[in-house]
């Protein structure tokens, strides 16, 4: 038996409605704000990642699905979203159109990690990227855009936390001040912290090693560097979440994973899922358009893991939609009955109506169990007798009731019973 790669996850019938539950929820807040959908390919070109989410992150340094194709190309498997966005957004000239471009997408990534709870190797983000505005109102947009999914989700156990890592200019003088306080510890501090001490001290304070994060706490704080531009836009974007009722934390250590975040980083986090606390984050990009080719164009987006979000659902007992069933189950006697069921089962299916039959030869006994398990809401039996009279009686599962239907009003009387 050959079995599944580990960090990776089938999702089986009696799950796949938990995962269309979700999607369509996506898809829904997607419309209402007006955000048009996207794809974009599996794997791209290994240098946008390299350029787009960075060198210094682990992303592009250790986890990394990177390939040779048979044409000699580098070639690697989406850990993330945003760059294809981007990489989409400027290969396709979509800077000439009317701004802002609002876009979203659902889309399997790949990263090779360690595996654990919310964690996996393919895993699934559902994530919104608006391409253009440089104004506080649309980081307000987006983030109420992901406020409003978890809560269409039913998802209450999350707070929002938010900081602002700055622009290029506050950040150069953050940079200098980082490096001055880790400069006398730097020796006790991990390898890929070091590395970043030259290439991005920021990024020293988002690493996972006990250590390191012990030295780091009484780090400087970003939010004492910025700019009276950032300042004014922060101020903003805090004063319009008030307004909505939209509760949240300041917290200045979110400097997210990436490279390319600037200004407004926001995560929505619980306790509720063990270390992998964050099911959704995100913030402003204002320099990747420019990094990767395109003209200068402000931008701000965010992701939300799914198998997150479901592990998330499930340990804190939201509940889902019921699972969709059959209207109908209509049971043949013999040969020539299952012959007309089938018939019958397609006409309503062509309708618009979900009907079940029987496939696997079975006794009626048999298939009246069989329909019970399926959650069919009516059963119909036809014999040779309902073959003659045209005449079936439709019992209703919920509470043993049966009504005598022609065969040729089936269709009606369904209908009429959804109202």
């Amino acid at each position: 038996m050959i079995n599944i790669p580990k960090g990776t996850k089938d999702v089986l019938p009696s799950q796949s409605y938990k995962w269309q539950y979700i999607e369509q929820t996506a898809k829904e807040v997607a419309r209402v704000f007006n955000i048009k959908e996207i794809r974009t390919p599996v794997f791209e070109h290994t240098e946008l990642f390299r350029r787009g989410v960075g060198e210094t992150t682990d992303v592009v340094g250790k986890e990394m699905y990177t390939f040779e194709d048979k044409g000699g190309r580098s070639i690697t498997l989406k850990p993330e979203g945003t760059a294809g966005a981007v990489r989409l957004f400027v290969e396709n000239g979509l800077s000439s159109t009317p701004m802002p471009v609002k876009t979203w997408y659902m889309t399997p990534a790949f990263r090779y990690e360690r595996p654990q709870a919310g964690r996996l190797r393919e895993f699934h983000q559902f994530g919104i990227e608006v391409f253009g505005s440089k104004s506080a109102e649309t980081d307000a947009e987006v983030i109420f855009a992901a406020s409003s999914f978890l809560d269409k989700l039913g998802i209450k156990k999350v707070k929002l936390e938010i900081n602002s890592i700055g622009c290029k200019s506050c950040r150069a003088d953050y940079n200098r001040a980082l490096k001055e306080y880790f400069k006398s510890r730097l020796s006790e501090m991990c390898e890929t912290c070091r590395t970043r001490f030259d290439t991005n001290p920021l990024r020293m304070l988002d690493c996972k090693e006990e250590r390191c994060k012990e030295i780091g706490v009484n780090a400087p704080e970003i939010l004492d560097y910025l700019c009276d531009d950032c300042k004014t836009h922060f101020e903003k974007v805090k004063s319009m979440l008030k307004e909505q009722g939209v509760e949240y934390t300041v917290n200045p250590r979110i400097v997210r994973g990436l490279d390319y975040y600037s200004r407004t980083v926001f995560e929505f986090v619980s306790n509720e899922i063990g270390a992998q606390g964050t099911v959704c984050g995100g913030g402003r990009y204002d320099g990747l358009v420019a990094e990767l080719g395109g003209p200068e164009t402000p931008a701000i987006g965010f992701a939300a893991g799914i198998e997150r979000l479901m592990l998330l659902m499930d340990n804190t007992g939201v509940e889902y939609p019921q699972e969709p069933k059959p209207v109908i189950y209509i049971a043949g006697m013999d040969e020539k009955s299952r012959a007309e069921a089938f018939k019958i089962a397609q006409a309503l299916r062509n309708s618009g109506i979900s009907a079940e039959i029987d496939h696997m030869e079975r006794s009626v006994k048999a298939q009246l169990k069989y329909a019970d398990k399926l959650g069919a809401r009516f059963v119909a039996v036809i014999g040779e007798s309902e073959l003659q009279s045209g005449e079936v009686n439709i019992k209703n599962m919920s509470d043993g009731s049966s009504e005598a239907v022609k065969i040729s009003d089936i269709y009606s009387y369904l209908k009429q019973k959804e109202n």
